[in-house]
């Protein structure tokens, strides 16, 4: 007679914890995404600000999310989650809405930057920007690609 229990379809992953973050796909993009998003801070803070209200939320985007995305780092590599579903949860609406905060900010620097180009030493502050902006939208898509891909796993 078959056994009656749970069949292989249907028996979940389990999540990585210590090293094996590095290794495993989803977990991967959380190193990027810390410093990718510590460079867009480091250089928006290296330009001298035009629009404060505009840098200010990048600023506080890229900010908050590096030392959350620190803090979730941490934790998968102690092993806090214990191989819990919730933390798939977690981290699939973290990174969901964290790329949707990022992308705002990433548009909010491309408005500087396009600013930025004739003002007050414009070509470095400009330089600055543009780096900035990129950075910005590459964490934006390494959040986005974690959140579908920790979605669809």
């Amino acid at each position: 007679m078959a056994s009656v229990g749970p069949s292989a379809a249907s028996a979940q992953p389990a999540l990585p914890s210590g090293p094996a973050i590095f290794k495993t796909i989803p977990y991967a993009f959380i190193l990027p995404e810390i410093v990718c998003g510590t460079w867009v801070w480091i250089l928006v803070a290296a330009t001298s600000v035009s629009l404060p209200l505009l840098q200010g939320w990048v600023m506080y985007v890229s900010l908050t999310s590096c030392l959350i995305s620190l803090l979730l780092l941490l934790s998968y590599l102690l092993g806090f989650h214990r191989n819990s579903e919730n933390w798939k949860v977690l981290d699939s609406l973290y990174h969901g809405s964290t790329a949707i905060l990022y992308m705002s900010a990433a548009v909010l620097q491309a408005n500087a930057t396009i600013n930025s180009e004739f003002g007050p030493n414009a070509p470095l502050n400009y330089q600055l920007n543009s780096a900035a902006s990129f950075f910005a939208f590459l964490t934006t898509f390494l959040y986005i690609l974690h959140a579908f891909s920790i979605y669809y796993q």
